[in-house]
Formats: structure tokens, C-alpha cells, sequence
């Protein structure tokens, strides 16, 4: 009986996903791929990189039925109030399905079109100023207040607003992987534990003994601070569930945390089947999974635990367990998430929740009260930051000092470690399914640390053959090449325009893989984003001695970021104008001047790496007469590999270029499915022309070369 009810839910659930599909999505796709006319009404504040600025709409087109669109602009946009009305012209680009890439990120928060280059806009009042968008309102209040509350302190003005709001436009990328690298991104991606500290401010401030009043207050106060924060499907989970949680005594019942999280997905679903593919609800569902079903299971277990311990010590044991085994509990459900969507197992993440996460309960809750003080009383809420700083710097002193312990975090770019964490799951479960027997836990869990030791070291042995390792990343459409030797390494270019791609964090995380937490080198070809916009995240995780970069005038600020980054990490830079020299290991690696003109792509750096009779060039984004010109004024030696220029563009390695230099191997970066059409059929007839083997990491992936002894 309880199949065939599975099955028929699953068959109700299909149903409703393809007609909502059909309703919703189908008229929209139907408009894509072509400039159309479109009317919608703001639903919250204009969002700004930097660069571009994005603006949520709710299109009012004929045919649709309550599309969310992002229109994509300038600045113009950026004075944009909630309610009010927008209509243009605009490029649609379905959202779910970018560059033949199949996405979840938009359609998952209710937005099912990309506007672009729109024209023609006309901007009316429309319902700006409605009571509709009070919590907008209320929430740009809270950050407009936290910069005037911290204006002589932006990390906490940033810090203490990731909290409250989940808005991290303002931290530190440094400060933000150092979080997450030791397992707290959860801080700052508002959800059942925000809620649960909204909720112990309200215990503090409501007389004990008023249920009714609590809970009446904390209902109405959790659906407006819903709103506030933006309705993503993981606070909606969390605020549904306390929901459940604060009426079910006034109904007289017992509070069960299974019903409560199946209907609040339920209720997530109902509204949009598409949020199933959010990773902050994937993630929130799955800690809360662990949290309401294994955490009491744990606790029970451990409850006999320290009877005979005197009072204090055996309330410290308590204590203790109690955050291992909540914390324990979420990673069981939430670490095969985490190794799929962000390649990582954070081994200090229990240490990390136990010294941190009652921190950050403080530092929210003095935060909320902080803030509304400010809407009175500036002075009076200057001087009450004072304790929350002092929280927010104790936070970030222990992040600095976990981050440091070796092996804090594990990857899977080892590609051992998805073997191992089956056999681990593997172990529990064959424990969970024996008869009880004294130890097994302790036994299985011994077992594991061992073979996780051993993953780790076969992993770190296997990349190190050889006298000199090249390796050219998988960052799709971008450039990113480690080279390595002896323990020293230096990385030519970190960037990619391929979206939700991160090269700094993939470099980063073949580096702590390998054992490596410096680099000697980096070597930057040039100023575009797809070569360089990694470096603010490896940095941040990686420290680099010497940066060479080209002394090129650069109008988009990469060169002076860049810089600024250097003086704060306490790198060298060297602005290249002759050839440099340096070593990696046994290899030599020569940078060489621009030696063209033109844009920026011909006025970049170029790399030479040789050991013995190996030589490998990486010539950046060069077209095939600068390479030419390249070959001309210096005396390149027949080439093993060759790093295809500019991804293999039309006009990259000319005919006579490969003449020149005679490569045995070509090898090129590029993100597949990209709108370039890159490579070229022309430059891969030119390479196989001469005979020379063609490697893609569209195709296979990370490409490792690797120079043996004895090798020519």
C-alpha cells in the first residue's frame, strides 16, 4: 500500500510539474531567442556588480502568468523603486537553458526570462510607495542603517549585514572563502537558523508566560521578515516550519518536524516545482532532514553519557555532544551535496559550528536590536555596535586560525575521495543495519579517518610523477594554467566568462590537493575578465609571491584591482617590459614583453616554460600575426605544447607561426557550447595540417602533461 501511495504521489507530482511547465514556462520560451516588447512592474531594488545592473521584474505581457524576468542594464536602472512600472524592448534569453546549458539558478527563484539590451524603456510610478513592499522597503532600510551604524567600520557594516539580510554584495571575497572553507557559509544564506535566532530575540523580549502573544508575534514577524530577505526557498522552508512549531501548542498538539518539512516543501513546490532545483534548498531540506530524524537518534544514544561525571563537567560533556550531534547530523545529509555542487568536505566543520555558530546567534540577535535602536537613535546605536564588532572579530580571528590548520578542507578534484566517501557511507550503514554491538561506531568511524588519510596522500603521490606537471584547468570558457615542480608552482592567467564557473576557487582547489599553499608565481597575460577575474578568490585562499602583469593601459580597473590585491596579500609586482626569468623547481620559465600592437589581447605576456628538451608556450588571447611577430624577435625553440591562443579563435596560430615553432601538442582552454564558436574549424585544420595532436578541456576536461625523467 504505502508503494503504490509513493508511486501515485510521484505520478500527481509529474502531472503538476508538466502542466505548471506548460502554463508558465512554455509561453515564455516561446518569445526567447528574438527582441520583444514587455511590461513589468518591480518587485525589489536594482542589484549592481559593478559592471551591470540587474532589476527583477513581474512581467505584465499578454499570455504570461506571473513571470519573473531579470532585465539586465546600465546604470540607468539603478534608481529603480519596488512597484514601479518598466516596458522597452529587449533580447530573451530563456533561463533555463543558456548556451545549450541546462540552469536552475533563475528558474529556481521564480525567474523565467534574461532581458537584455533593452531600448525604449519607459519608467512610471506605477505602485511605488504601496504597503505591498514595505519589507523591500524595510530591508534597504536595515542595510542603509548599518552603513551609518559602522561607518567607520565597513567589514562589520558588511559582516553584520550578510547576517541579517543574506545580502554579501558587500563582504570581502576573502573573508567570505575563508567562511565557507571552513564549513560557516550557512551564516550568511538565511535560513532555519536565522529564524531560530529572530525567534529566541522574540522569547527575550515578550514576557515568558504569554504563548498566545509569542506566538501571534513571532508568525507575524518571520512572514514579514520572509518578505524582507526575498522569499528564496530556503528561508520560505525555515519560516514555515517555525510556523508549525509555534502553533502547535496553542492547538495542543506535539510538534512534529517530519510533517512540518514535508509541508513546507510541499508549499514550496505548490507554488514553484522549479525552486526543487535550488542548492540553498536542496542543502536546507537536507540539513533539516538530519536534524529533526538523526540528531535525536544521536542524542539518545550519547544520553547515558558523563552520569558519573561531577555537575559541571558532565553539563560541559553535554554540551558538547549536543553540538556534535547536531552538526554531525546535518553533514550526514548535506555532504554528498556539498562534494557535487562545490567539490569540498570540510573536515573542521564541527569544530568550526561549535566555536562560531553561538557567536554568530549573539551577533544576529544584538544586530536586529542594534539596527532598530539606530532608527532612533544614531548615537545610542554606534555605541551598542561596539559588542557586536567585538563578536564579528572573534568570528573572524578563528576563521583565520582554522583556515591555517592543514587539511581543514579536502576536494574532490582528488578524484579518490567520491570512492571513499561511499565506502564511509558505506561503513555507517552496514553499522546502522547490524545488531548493536559495543564500539562498531568508533570502529567504522577509525577505519574511515584511515582511509581518508590514505586517499589524500596516494592522491598527492600520483600528481607529483615526473620532473615538471602542466596542467590546463577545466574553467570552461577562460584561461588557467598550473605549472609545478619539486613543491613550487606558478599559474599562468586564472579567469573564465563561462557563468557560475570560478577559476580561482578550481585553482585553489587543485592546489590544497596537491599539498600546495603558495605559488612563486603568477603571470597574468592581460586584463580580461576570462583571464583574470579568478585571482580575488585564489587569492584569498592561496598566497603568491611574485605577480608579473603587463604594463598596458587597461579602462576596466582589473590592473588597479589587481594591484590594490597585491598590497594587501603582500605580493610583489613586476610590470614586465623585458624578459624575465625564473625558475620552478628543475624548470626555467621565461615571461616575455608585449610585442604587439593593438588591442589588449595582442599587447599581452607570453610564457615559455622548458626543462631539458620539454618546452611549452602559452601565448594568452594573441592572434596568429602577433605570434608570428612573437617567434620573430625571440628565439623560441621547437615547442612539445603549445597553449592555442585565444582559445582557438579564427585568426589564432597562423600557419606560419606553427612553422616557426613546430608543435607536438596543442592544447585549448575553451568552455563548451560557447557563443564564440571557439575553436575554430580553421585553426583545427591548421594544427591537424601539421600534424599535431589536439587536446580540448571541453572535451576532456583538466589536461595533466607530465615531463618524466628521460623525457625529450
Amino acid at each position: 500500500m504505502r508503494i503504490l501511495l509513493i508511486l501515485g504521489a510521484l505520478s500527481v507530482s509529474l502531472l503538476y510539474y508538466g502542466g505548471f511547465y506548460q502554463w508558465v514556462h512554455q509561453p515564455v520560451s516561446a518569445l526567447c531567442d528574438a527582441t520583444n516588447p514587455f511590461s513589468g512592474t518591480v518587485c525589489d531594488y536594482p542589484v549592481s556588480d559593478g559592471e551591470k545592473v540587474k532589476v527583477t521584474l513581474l512581467l505584465e505581457n499578454e499570455g504570461l502568468h506571473r513571470v519573473k524576468a531579470a532585465l539586465y542594464g546600465d546604470e540607468t536602472l539603478a534608481p529603480l523603486q519596488p512597484g514601479q512600472r518598466v516596458s522597452g524592448a529587449a533580447y530573451w534569453q530563456d533561463a533555463a537553458v543558456i548556451h545549450d546549458t541546462d540552469v536552475t539558478t533563475f528558474t529556481s527563484r521564480g525567474v523565467h526570462v534574461l532581458l537584455y539590451r533593452g531600448t525604449d524603456l519607459i519608467i512610471s510610478d506605477g505602485a511605488e510607495g504601496s504597503w505591498r513592499y514595505l519589507p523591500q522597503r524595510f530591508a534597504k532600510a536595515i542595510k542603509d542603517k548599518l552603513v551609518l551604524i559602522y561607518k567607520d567600520d565597513p567589514v562589520c557594516a558588511a559582516f553584520m549585514t550578510a547576517e541579517l539580510t543574506g545580502d554579501r554584495s558587500g563582504m570581502a571575497a576573502a573573508d567570505y572563502t575563508k567562511l565557507s572553507e571552513v564549513g560557516l557559509a550557512h551564516l550568511f544564506a538565511v535560513s532555519g537558523l536565522h529564524c531560530a535566532f529572530l525567534v529566541s530575540l522574540l522569547g527575550f523580549l515578550i514576557p515568558t508566560g504569554r504563548r498566545r502573544l509569542f506566538a501571534g508575534t513571532a508568525i507575524g514577524v518571520l512572514l514579514f521578515y520572509m518578505m524582507a530577505v526575498g522569499l528564496t526557498p530556503s528561508v520560505v522552508r525555515a519560516c514555515i516550519m517555525q510556523i508549525f512549531l509555534l502553533t502547535a501548542p496553542l492547538f495542543k498538539r506535539e510538534s512534529d518536524g517530519m510533517t512540518s518539512l514535508g509541508a513546507a516543501l510541499l508549499v514550496i513546490l505548490l507554488v514553484n516545482p522549479f525552486a526543487i532545483g535550488s542548492v540553498s534548498l536542496q542543502l536546507s531540506f537536507a540539513a533539516t532532514l538530519g536534524l529533526v530524524w538523526l540528531a535525536p537518534k544521536m542524542m539518545d544514544a550519547w544520553g547515558r553519557a558523563g552520569e558519573k561525571w561531577p555537575g559541571a563537567f558532565r553539563a560541559a560533556l553535554r554540551f558538547l555532544l549536543a553540538n556534535g550531534a547536531v552538526t554531525v547530523s546535518a553533514l550526514a545529509f548535506t555532504v554528498p551535496l556539498t562534494a557535487y555542487y562545490f567539490n569540498i568536505l570540510t573536515l573542521v566543520s564541527p569544530l568550526s559550528n561549535l566555536l562560531i555558530v553561538w557567536a554568530a546567534g549573539w551577533n544576529f540577535m544584538l544586530g536586529f536590536v542594534t539596527v532598530l535602536i539606530g532608527f532612533i537613535s544614531l548615537p545610542a546605536a554606534q555605541v551598542l555596535s561596539a559588542f557586536s564588532a567585538i563578536l564579528i572579530y572573534y568570528v573572524r580571528a578563528v576563521v583565520g586560525v582554522l583556515i591555517k590548520i592543514p587539511y581543514h578542507a579536502v576536494y574532490f578534484t582528488n578524484r579518490l575521495l567520491k570512492y571513499w566517501l561511499i565506502y564511509a557511507y558505506g561503513m555507517v550503514s552496514v553499522c546502522c543495519l547490524t545488531r548493536p554491538r559495543r564500539g562498531k561506531y568508533a570502529l567504522a568511524t577509525g577505519l574511515a579517518a584511515v582511509a581518508l588519510a590514505a586517499t589524500v596522500v596516494l592522491n598527492a603521490q600520483s600528481y607529483y610523477a615526473g620532473d615538471l606537471n602542466m596542467v590546463t584547468l577545466n574553467v570552461g570558457q577562460g584561461e588557467c594554467v598550473l605549472l609545478y615542480s619539486r613543491h613550487e608552482a606558478a599559474l599562468v592567467d586564472c579567469g573564465s566568462s563561462t557563468s557560475g564557473t570560478n577559476a580561482g576557487a578550481i585553482a585553489a582547489d587543485l592546489l590544497e590537493t596537491l599539498g600546495i599553499r603558495a605559488l612563486d608565481e603568477v603571470v597574468v597575460t592581460h586584463y580580461h575578465a576570462d583571464h583574470t577575474d579568478g585571482l580575488e578568490d585564489l587569492m584569498a585562499r592561496i598566497s603568491v609571491k611574485d605577480i608579473y602583469l603587463p604594463d598596458i593601459e587597461d579602462t576596466g580597473g582589473v590592473r588597479e584591482k589587481i594591484t590594490a590585491m597585491a598590497a594587501a596579500c603582500g605580493s610583489k609586482i613586476s610590470f614586465v617590459e623585458e624578459a624575465a626569468h625564473c625558475s620552478i623547481g628543475t624548470a626555467e620559465m621565461t615571461v616575455y614583453p608585449p610585442v604587439g600592437e593593438g588591442d589588449s589581447n595582442e599587447q599581452g605576456l607570453s610564457i615559455l616554460c622548458s626543462l631539458r628538451q620539454f618546452d611549452a608556450l602559452i601565448t594568452g588571447d594573441m592572434d596568429g600575426d602577433t605570434e608570428e611577430k612573437l617567434a620573430e624577435t625571440y628565439a623560441l625553440p621547437d615547442i612539445e605544447v603549445l597553449l592555442v591562443g585565444h582559445h582557438g579563435s579564427r585568426n589564432s596560430s597562423s600557419k606560419a607561426f606553427l612553422s616557426a615553432v613546430e608543435p607536438e601538442t596543442a592544447v585549448i582552454s575553451v568552455g563548451r557550447n560557447n557563443s564564440y564558436g571557439h575553436p575554430a574549424d580553421a585553426a583545427l585544420y591548421r594544427l591537424q595540417a601539421t600534424g599535431t595532436a589536439v587536446y580540448r578541456t571541453d572535451l576532456q576536461g583538466n589536461i595533466r602533461i607530465t615531463v618524466k625523467k628521460g623525457d625529450s
